[in-house]
């Protein structure tokens, strides 16, 4: 097992990982098992840089909330299903999004009436960006 600092999206985590085979050590060839552990508690005090301000205080901000759908992954749209205006059930799918040569269905998590599509066919998008609005 080896211990490791891993950061994302700034929070650092450590993790225990279980390496299966390494190209310096043929011998390392056990099952892969990795077990994220909360992050570290700050003891130091926080430093005098300015905290990252919220996006929905930005003036690019898009919006979100629970009227939002947002893309669970990064990719391109290359489909989109519905149209302002449309009723949507739960689970109709309404965005088609390419990522790494493979589509992927974004379903709707609600019934409801589509307000507005903040994206178009051939955008790139990032994860958790908004996709469309329902009313």
């Amino acid at each position: 097992m080896k211990r490791l600092r891993i950061t994302v999206n700034g929070v650092s985590y450590e993790v225990e990982v279980e390496v299966l085979a390494d190209d310096d050590d043929p011998m390392l060839n056990a099952p892969t098992s990795i077990n994220a552990l909360p992050p570290p508690r700050a003891s130091t005090p926080p430093s005098s840089a300015p905290a990252p301000t919220p996006a929905a205080s930005s003036p690019n901000a898009h919006p979100t909330g629970p009227g939002v759908l947002v893309s669970p992954i990064a990719g391109i749209v290359a489909e989109i299903k519905v149209n302002v205006g449309d009723h949507v059930k739960e689970n109709d799918p309404l965005v088609v999004i390419e990522a790494m040569k493979m589509n992927s269905n974004v379903s709707s998590p609600v019934a409801g009436t589509i307000r507005a599509i903040n994206v178009k066919v051939g955008d790139s998008v990032r994860q958790g960006q908004p996709l469309l609005e329902f009313a």
